[in-house]
């Protein structure tokens, strides 16, 4: 009966994350409409005030407070600064090169976050793994070409925001557990207030007159992130982490299709393999780290001594 309820959960995860994805894949959209016709730095301040005042009202219901010293301590301080910096090298990206190429260099992230637990988390990443990051990275760079006419310098942009959201990923594992979800939720975004304003300081702009079009994307990068951030976090809560983060990849998939539609972009070969390796790479790491875990386990229920 366990097994048919496990099921039933990780069938229901899977789902969500499918719909989360789907929905980052059109607050992408959006974004990088928005961030073409105004400064990056004022798309991201407007959706930090905004998404900040959303979170904060469903925090405050749920009882978590949010002006608290411990935004600005330890873990949860440098997940706040890691959202901001990865947020603000990610929506200039946007602005700059193709969305399909932007998503493509992100499915490298768990990746990074695998590399990052074994280099500053002590956590043991076999030769396996290893050679696994070692190719997604291969992937990368062919997606990037360096030193040919196809190079996306502004690619490297969304490579560093690859690494910051790792930062973010690792400093989430040291939090403390009564530290809520929608705290952590809320302080990310009101740390992207400031950091979109520095991102304007640094360019020496003004923020710019909003026409009707440009409130629609806003709006829009709002809800889709907001229904993105739900439904990933419930899908991480329902079902088992390594059944369900492997969907994460459907991201590519969505934007590859709505970057055809809204922008026209057809992927080269180049960016297929890049982006095939990466996503190959991901998922050995996936089945890896369950194999493992499964083992772990297993070796563990053989000491337990039986009833005699």
């Amino acid at each position: 009966m366990s097994g048919t309820n496990s099921d039933s959960d990780n069938t229901r995860a899977s789902l969500l994350m499918l719909g989360s994805m789907a929905a980052f894949a059109f607050e992408d959209v959006f974004l990088k409409r928005a961030a073409t016709a105004l400064h990056p730095g004022q798309v991201i301040a407007m959706i930090g005030f905004a998404g900040a005042l959303c979170f904060w009202a469903v925090a405050r219901s749920m009882g978590q407070p949010i002006l608290t010293r411990r935004a600005l301590t330890g873990a949860a301080l440098i997940r706040s600064l890691s959202e901001a910096g990865a947020s603000m090298l990610y929506i200039t990206a946007l602005a700059l090169i193709p969305l399909s190429i932007n998503a493509a260099l992100l499915q490298a992230s768990p990746l990074v976050v695998t590399m990052g637990a074994a280099l500053f988390l002590r956590e043991p990443v076999g030769w396996r793994r290893w050679s696994a990051i070692l190719t997604g990275f291969a992937g990368v760079l062919i997606i990037l070409r360096p030193g040919t006419d196809g190079f996306q310098a502004a690619g490297l942009l969304t490579v560093a925001c690859v690494f910051i959201l790792a930062a973010r990923d690792l400093s989430t594992r040291m939090m403390p557990r009564d530290i809520g979800t929608f705290q952590l939720t809320t302080w990310a975004y009101i740390a992207l207030i400031p950091a979109g304003l520095l991102l304007m300081a640094l360019r020496q702009t003004k923020p710019a007159a909003i026409d009707p079009s440009q409130w629609f994307d806003l709006t829009g990068a709002l809800l889709t992130g907001l229904v993105g951030y739900w439904a990933v976090t419930a899908a991480m809560r329902v079902g088992e982490v390594s059944f369900v983060a492997p969907f994460r990849y459907s991201r590519l998939v969505f934007a590859a299709i709505l970057a055809a539609i809204f922008f026209g972009e057809r992927p080269d070969i180049w960016m297929v393999i890049g982006a095939s390796l990466i996503i190959g790479s991901g998922l050995y790491t996936f089945a890896r780290e369950r194999h493992l875990r499964r083992r772990t386990r297993l070796a563990a229920l053989s000491k337990v001594p039986t009833a005699r």
